[in-house]
């Protein structure tokens, strides 16, 4: 895998949301939020190309107009809300089959950066990976979660001594849904991003909110305006 890796980044953006109705195209710190994905990923000069997957007329037009191509609409089967989110990817590679690795890029990690997607990408190419996938610590940590056993008692998620601060629990990660990148023969083969040859690409906090609710929205709108 050398330098030259022919690398389309892929935005999928179906017109279906529930926990945020129409959230693709819906407006967030003064631009429709699938445009940042487009935007950051325009910028990097290591994507041959940026497409949009989409079933949606509306969100097709939205993409072309910030730059995005959209060379084929998705089948309305494969925009449902139990669709595996692994069927749109391949199906959009069978569709382009001329690029040599993909970068996923998910429109709910608005605050993800250009350089995000240089690194992940950087890393891939320098140490000829072939899946590079990106995580942050999370919130919380796993040694202090609980299950509730027989009358709400609390049971440990995880057997481990007891520790009185964060410091000293070894470090955890969780994917923050920003990045993902594979080869795609090895993600056709695989039908996976994640597997025990993925290696991690890790971004702050600050930058891996995912938009699930309405509250995690009023967060990276703050944090957006706070960027510009």
């Amino acid at each position: 895998m050398g330098t030259n890796l022919k690398v389309l980044a892929l935005v999928p953006a179906r017109g279906g949301s529930k926990g945020i109705p129409r959230k693709n195209v819906k407006r967030i710190a003064g631009k429709p939020l699938i445009a940042w994905a487009i935007e950051a990923a325009l910028r990097s000069p290591l994507l041959a190309a940026v497409a949009v997957s989409t079933e949606d007329q509306e969100i097709a037009e939205i993409a072309r107009q910030w730059g995005a191509q959209v060379p084929f609409l998705r089948p309305p089967e494969l925009a449902q809300d139990d669709t595996p989110g692994i069927d749109p990817v391949l199906h959009a590679l069978d569709q382009l089959p001329e690029f040599d690795a993909v970068l996923l890029l998910q429109p709910t990690s608005p605050l993800r950066t250009t350089e995000d997607i240089d690194g992940c990408v950087g890393l891939a190419l320098a140490r000829q990976l072939p899946s590079v996938v990106s995580v942050s610590e999370p919130e919380k940590h796993p040694y202090w979660m609980y299950r509730l056993g027989t009358d709400q008692r609390l049971q440990a998620l995880m057997d481990v001594p007891p520790a009185s601060c964060r410091q000293e629990l070894p470090p955890v990660y969780v994917l923050n849904g920003a990045l993902y990148f594979a080869r795609t023969n090895w993600l056709r083969q695989h039908r996976t991003f994640v597997t025990a040859e993925t290696v991690a690409y890790i971004m702050p906090q600050e930058r891996s909110v995912d938009l699930d609710s309405p509250l995690d929205w009023k967060l990276a709108e703050l944090l957006l305006k706070e960027q510009s």
